[in-house]
């Protein structure tokens, strides 16, 4: 099954519009599957979130706006509250219940928003969590001096052990392979 969006767009008011935005985004990559008044229906792509910031200057330099959907905006506030819980989580070394900072901002039920996120972005809540957990995880190994076992202590893993493993599942590397790219890094500095 395909996956598409549909974006709803302010401004188009003739079929010029629907002209010039079809010609506009087939420039910039995007695969126009349905375009009216209003609404253009694309393939979604892995590179749909990147490409997003080039639309939207687009939509404007044409006269025309990018309406959210409200699916989105709840989308958008999750992955906001999924990475301010991550810094809340290193800045105090105290885990954090992502069920409750997400239901507790959006004002929704816990299931209803995970059930929306994974039908939206085709991952469960759970994994996105556990990714940029680990994106976080990575960086630190690079960019700091932070052992293994204080990254899991900041971050709220049970044992370094169990981070470790997650490290590996999830990237195919140990943590010792990010440390070596911090020490390459650093001796391509000299």
């Amino acid at each position: 099954m395909m996956k598409t969006r549909t974006l709803l767009i302010k401004g188009m008011v003739c079929n010029r519009c629907v002209y010039v935005l079809k010609r506009e985004m087939t420039t910039l990559g995007f695969e126009v599957l349905d375009i009216m008044l209003g609404q253009v229906i694309l393939k979604a792509t892995d590179d749909f979130p990147q490409k997003m910031n080039t639309m939207e200057l687009m939509l404007k330099g044409n006269g025309f706006e990018l309406l959210y959907e409200k699916k989105q905006k709840i989308i958008n506030g999750i992955k906001a509250y999924v990475e301010k819980g991550i810094d809340m989580q290193l800045a105090s070394g105290v885990p954090t219940r992502f069920t409750a900072l997400i239901s507790d901002q959006l004002n929704k039920n816990y299931d209803t928003l995970s059930t929306l996120f994974s039908s939206t972005e085709g991952i469960t809540l759970e994994k996105y969590i556990i990714f940029r957990k680990l994106e976080k995880v990575k960086h630190l190994l690079v960019y700091t001096e932070m052992s293994l076992t204080e990254i899991a202590y900041a971050l709220g893993y049970s044992s370094q052990a169990y981070l470790s493993n997650q490290l590996k599942k999830y990237t195919g590397f140990t943590s010792s392979h990010f440390k070596q790219a911090k020490q390459k890094e650093n001796q391509q500095s000299y």
